[in-house]
């Protein structure tokens, strides 16, 4: 049996114990920026999430990539995606492809939606049964592409959101979603992201460094942890910053000035 993977300031930020997976009952919302990518964030958790030491099952629901970018990313990883997704450990939504078939059997935006939680909330309840009792975690990638898949309709993209939000509530899960900050930097106060900032309960932002590119520190993290259990009746915010360094088949996590 392999020991289990070790900790790093992310994992501890987000409050993994060691050789958990994706937290359960939370949502996690990361937003990036086209200077600094987050999908690396993504990719760490899904690999957490099916992790050798749980059986935690991922429904993953693509609205950026094919199922080839993932497997050929988290192969560099250590992870087979195929083998996970042939032993029903992850359920691979390809919304490219889905979508546009069901368009042409004209379906709208609004019972495409629909029929993707029935998926989900279905998969969500087989493994919360009595005889599978495995913690499922719901990755969306990514929020900003759903919106734009339901032709702007940011209604229709909180009301999947809050659907999903209620199945963490009620089934234990957890639910990852991927947005684009920048996509709103024209709008005063759009609505999806702060309602999204509203419902996670940890929000990472990944920003490039305020003193601009630098060869070993690819950017920075802040990880906000919201209603923190701090004795009876009370609760506390916490935030932990640090910076990072993309490798080929891992990423470096660091304090400023830290990095070894």
């Amino acid at each position: 049996m392999t020991s289990a993977p070790p900790l790093n300031l992310l994992d501890e930020a987000l409050g993994f114990l060691s050789g958990g997976g994706g937290g359960g009952g939370r949502m996690i919302l990361v937003e990036d920026c086209v200077e600094t990518t987050g999908a690396f964030i993504l990719h760490h958790l899904l690999k957490r999430s099916l992790s050798p030491h749980s059986s935690d099952v991922v429904v993953f629901l693509s609205f950026a990539h094919p199922f080839s970018h993932y497997d050929r990313i988290l192969r560099k990883m250590g992870c087979n995606l195929v083998m996970q997704r042939d032993n029903k450990r992850l359920l691979f939504f390809d919304m490219l492809m889905l979508d546009r078939l069901d368009r042409d059997k004209g379906k709208t935006s609004a019972d495409l939606l629909l029929a993707l939680y029935g998926k989900v909330q279905k998969a969500v309840e087989v493994c919360s049964s009595p005889v599978d009792t495995r913690r499922i975690t719901i990755i969306i990638d990514d929020v900003s592409l759903m919106e734009v898949d339901a032709n702007g309709s940011t209604n229709l993209v909180l009301d999947f959101l809050h659907y999903c939000c209620s199945l963490t509530a009620q089934f234990g899960c957890s639910l990852i979603t991927l947005n684009h900050d920048d996509v709103y930097s024209t709008m005063d106060r759009p609505t999806l992201l702060l309602q999204l900032e509203y419902l996670a309960d940890v929000v990472i932002k990944v920003e490039p460094l305020v003193t601009g590119p630098a060869t070993d520190v690819h950017g920075q993290l802040t990880v906000l942890n919201k209603g923190l259990q701090d004795g009876p009746g009370k609760s506390r915010n916490k935030v932990n910053n640090f910076q990072f360094r993309i490798k080929d088949s891992f990423v470096e996590y660091f304090y400023p000035g830290n990095r070894s």
